[in-house]
């Protein structure tokens, strides 16, 4: 069960890494479970007590640094696949490798998994995965565009990197204004 004082820890290694450190493979569900926890005793406790308070304190100051890991890792991995290099797969805990390889774009993908772990929950993310997306690598700019799924999707500038049905990014790898990168 991870602790406050090792939460610290691993977010001042992602502020001070510019790679994605190594995380336990159980990191994300050690979190959900850790905010799960600090929400129960918080609401065993009478709020007009300092206990309460400083349970209060350490969840909201416990839930900005899980916020912050999960936005410093997506720009990590972002940044790596826009130079075309791979995560390293013993730096990416599982539900990582999902979201890196799932079907909403990255953004949407972390901002729900990130939302989920803040409420104490860990996120199914094999559920998300509906539609084959494809992590392409931008050469050119290229000007909003409707998905097959009816989604906008971009403007992109040249080196964005970006999630698109599967449909739609064969055509922008036709047309040569993309590259597919393989995770």
């Amino acid at each position: 069960m991870i602790t406050y004082n090792e939460l610290f820890e691993i977010w001042k290694k992602e502020h001070e890494s510019s790679d994605p450190t190594k995380l336990p493979s159980d990191f994300y569900i050690q979190l959900a479970e850790y905010v799960g926890r600090l929400k129960e005793e918080e609401r065993m406790l009478d709020r007009k007590t300092l206990k309460a308070k400083l349970l209060m304190e350490e969840k909201d100051k416990a839930k900005r640094m899980i916020l912050e890991i999960i936005k410093i890792r997506y720009k990590k991995f972002i940044r790596m696949l826009a130079k075309g290099k791979k995560p390293p797969p013993d730096f990416l805990t599982p539900q990582e490798e999902k979201i890196l390889s799932g079907s909403l774009t990255l953004a949407e993908t972390f901002q729900i998994f990130a939302r989920n772990i803040l409420q104490g929950n860990l996120p199914d993310l094999t559920a998300q995965i509906s539609r084959k997306m494809v992590l392409l690598r931008f050469l050119k700019d290229v000007p909003s565009i409707i998905g097959a799924d009816m989604k906008t999707y971009g403007p992109f500038k040249c080196e964005d990197v970006g999630n698109l049905p599967s449909e739609n990014a064969k055509i922008l790898v036709k047309q040569g204004l993309a590259v597919t990168i393989e995770i």
